[in-house]
């Protein structure tokens, strides 16, 4: 357990440039279909690099031609219904309050555990709506600021984005139980996601042409950070536990983690505005209840 909780707490450090790239690409007038649909098109070659140097890939794809039906589907919901609406989000806050309002995943990922025969941990469940009370919170005091409209649009994408991440997540660890590793299984969902994303990139071309440099190497910089390292570390940190329902849902908490980090990153490099007095109460909510949920049993 204690393996698993750093695996996921590192994960949550570089999934947070997720949040800061996304808005940088989004603040040089970076288009977020190409922000979205880059991250995986680019992580494909570097993972297939790496299963086949290790000799797998051929198991790989034999996992994928056994099951290509659920591999497609959910590996569209786990990483295209994940990360398109999250980067669409990035256009109405600051990346701190999108990555707030991203923890409502853990509550999500709790009431899942029914759907996957398992016993819902009503403690871990009790404890998230601290974290969830911090969320709207932070976005009580960003509605000040905005409209409806836009608040509506920062927090129904995340909250698809919220839904699809572990569900797609907790679908593949049944279909490919012990017989991949992490970063194969991200590689076969990067692989069977491609659809999705090629048809998100004709999109893009269609509304702002070829994506510039600058957005392309940004984009490469969270397929390595993000779709590579965090996630890698992130599945494996949920294929430890996943056999526990109430274990899952602590690894799955530590993604709370990324609002403090992305905070800080954000003042660090962008000079962003701070939180007020509420946002601040939120933020710690949320860090809070990631911690109650971490050792409560």
């Amino acid at each position: 357990m204690k393996k698993a909780l750093t695996l996921g707490v590192t994960a949550s450090l570089f999934f947070s440039l997720t949040f800061i790239l996304n808005k940088t690409m989004n603040l040089s007038g970076g288009n977020w279909m190409w922000s979205s649909s880059l991250r995986f098109i680019l992580m494909l070659p570097l993972l297939s690099l790496i299963v086949i140097k290790n000799g797998r890939f051929k198991l790989l794809l034999k996992s994928i031609n056994k099951h290509k039906t659920s591999w497609l589907i959910w590996s569209t919901v786990g990483f295209g219904l994940f990360y398109a609406p999250l980067t669409f989000a990035s256009n109405y806050g600051e990346s701190w309050l999108v990555a707030g309002c991203w923890q409502i995943t853990i509550i999500f990922g709790i009431l899942l555990t029914p759907i996957f025969k398992n016993k819902l941990p009503i403690k871990n469940l009790i404890f998230s709506f601290i974290i969830l009370i911090g969320i709207f919170m932070i976005q009580y005091e960003n509605s000040t600021k905005l409209n409806f409209g836009q608040v509506f649009l920062s927090i129904f994408p995340i909250s698809i984005a919220a839904i699809s991440y572990p569900l797609g997540n907790r679908k593949m660890m049944q279909i490919c139980s012990d017989d991949l590793s992490s970063t194969e299984r991200v590689l076969g969902m990067t692989i069977c996601s491609l659809p999705f994303w090629i048809l998100m990139s004709l999109f893009a071309y269609k509304d702002v042409g070829l994506p510039s440099s600058m957005q392309v190497f940004q984009s490469f910089s969270v397929a390595i950070f993000s779709g590579i390292i965090a996630t890698i570390l992130f599945f494996k940190a949920t294929t430890i536990v996943k056999d526990d329902p109430k274990k899952l849902a602590v690894i799955e908490a530590t993604q709370s983690g990324e609002v403090i980090f992305t905070l800080i990153l954000e003042i660090i490099f962008l000079s962003s505005t701070l939180p007020g007095i509420i946002g601040f109460i939120g933020l710690i909510l949320i860090i809070f209840g990631m911690v109650i949920n971490s050792i409560i049993k």
